[in-house]
């Protein structure tokens, strides 16, 4: 069943690098159509879920909502296109969206066998598998033998297969294409576990009947850094891309708030305060946007911080600390380069 797996998510990924390319993001173009199309996940309590009135909210959500704050100065210009594991790339590619903001791993074969460009990493996270108290575990490498629900065509799906066969364990994989379905497949008893990012388990948990009884392994399968995703060829579009994600990092570090952005941009007389916020030199130009773009992204939808905070922190129904994904000064891994 291993090798099964793996060579279907292998001709899946073959598939995917020889599928023609769309044309490329023009700024211009962008404009004059008036909106992003963002591609989510959509079904991802954190990172894109929708509200009883379609509204959707998350870390991936408040992601493109920044783009369309930087490009058009108006965080709602956005539009949203929900798709599974197997479809994301696809989209893409073939031009039905403007950029993927989908809980999407960068990796070694993604990043230069299918024709697309990682931003950068919006959340550092790593595989974890999930199992029912009553399972009576507290290891992975206790579950030799057992049944494991997972995402199909993920890279969840490669790297367990990869650590049940370093360890010399034997299991079964049970694979579905909609994230839902694997979780319905877990919570009916069709599986011993479920494996994805920690982050997933931890957020798709709060779906389960009683989530109390539910418990995330200690063990860390992989490394699994997730960012957004733009075609390469994009260049003046995977600019924008990064520095909306770095401002997000940089605002963090240099304590600019959505409350706070007003005050700053007429008070301080911080130099890198000053560029960010758009009242000092013509960052902006360079990217074919407003030198204000900064500000735009801060004030209308927030610093990295009060982005995770909102959606994935310790008060939200997730409650994820900060970890690896606080700040390089607070002991964490996201790091931006200055603007300047």
């Amino acid at each position: 069943m291993r090798w099964r797996a793996t060579a279907f998510a292998l001709a899946s990924i073959a598939a995917l690098a020889t599928a023609a390319p769309a044309q490329a993001v023009d700024m211009e173009g962008l404009k004059s159509k008036g909106f992003i199309q963002c591609g989510i996940s959509g079904i991802l309590p954190g990172f894109s879920t929708p509200d009883d009135k379609g509204n959707f909210s998350g870390i991936d959500v408040d992601y493109c909502r920044a783009l369309a704050a930087a490009v058009f100065g108006d965080a709602t210009k956005v539009k949203f296109t929900p798709l599974s594991a197997k479809e994301r790339f696809t989209a893409l590619q073939s031009g039905e969206i403007d950029v993927l903001s989908r809980n999407t791993t960068w990796t070694y074969s993604r990043d230069t066998g299918q024709g697309i460009n990682f931003v950068g990493v919006i959340y550092y996270d790593g595989q974890g598998i999930m199992v029912n108290k009553s399972l009576g575990v507290s290891s992975a490498e206790e579950l030799d033998g057992a049944t494991i629900c997972v995402n199909q065509g993920t890279t969840s799906e490669l790297n367990l297969a990869d650590f049940f066969r370093t360890k010399g364990l034997a299991f079964t994989p049970v694979t579905y294409e909609n994230m839902n379905e694997v979780v319905a497949a877990y919570a009916k008893g069709r599986c011993d576990a479920y494996t994805a990012d920690r982050s997933q388990l931890a957020a798709q948990r709060t779906k389960l009947e009683d989530p109390s009884q539910h418990v995330i392994l200690p063990d860390v399968l992989s490394k699994e850094p997730l960012g957004p995703v733009v075609r390469q060829g994009d260049d003046e579009w995977f600019n924008v891309a990064k520095w909306t994600l770095f401002t997000l990092v940089n605002a963090e570090e240099l304590g600019i708030t959505s409350a706070n952005a007003d005050e700053l941009k007429t008070s301080s007389t911080n130099p890198n305060v000053q560029r960010l916020l758009g009242t000092e030199g013509a960052l902006g130009e360079k990217l074919g946007l407003a030198d204000d773009f900064g500000y735009q992204i801060v004030k209308q939808v927030g610093n990295y911080g009060e982005v995770f905070d909102r959606n994935l922190g310790p008060d939200t129904p997730i409650g994820l600390e900060r970890g690896e994904n606080a700040l390089w000064t607070n002991k964490g891994l996201h790091y931006a380069p200055p603007l300047r």
